[in-house]
């Protein structure tokens, strides 16, 4: 649930995409390609969820300063482009362009929770050894 002094928006967590930050607005876009602008900062928002959802990182990701993103709908992450790839239910990708440092991390977090632990160290291994 969203909650502002004028509005109150409800929504299941799964049709989230993405929230991306405008200044003191934050922009919601949900899978099904509707869109909502809300007059709160997306730190309020990330404080929001924090409190309705527990544990809201399995879901939703704070990527840099501007985005909280639906893990579940990331199709490709592009270092290189800096872009990051949602698949959107109809089938349409939405493209994010985010700074290399949060979508490295991404990167990183979303190959641990694949790999695990040990598999991540092997992994780590092998990329120094092609270097």
């Amino acid at each position: 649930m969203i909650k502002t002094r004028d509005e109150l928006l409800r929504i299941n967590i799964e049709h989230i995409l993405y929230f991306e930050a405008d200044r003191n607005y934050t922009k919601l876009l949900l899978a099904e390609g509707i869109q909502f602008t809300f007059a709160v900062n997306i730190g309020k928002i990330e404080e929001m969820l924090a409190i309705q959802i527990s544990n809201p990182d399995t879901i939703l990701i704070r990527v840099g300063k501007s985005h909280i993103v639906n893990k579940k709908h990331i199709l490709q992450i592009n270092l290189p482009k800096q872009k990051l790839l949602l698949l959107a239910n109809e089938g349409k990708p939405r493209e994010l362009i985010i700074p290399k440092d949060p979508l490295r991390a991404l990167k990183d977090m979303l190959e641990a929770e694949v790999l695990g632990p040990g598999k991540e160290a092997l992994k780590k291994e092998t990329e120094d050894n092609e270097n």
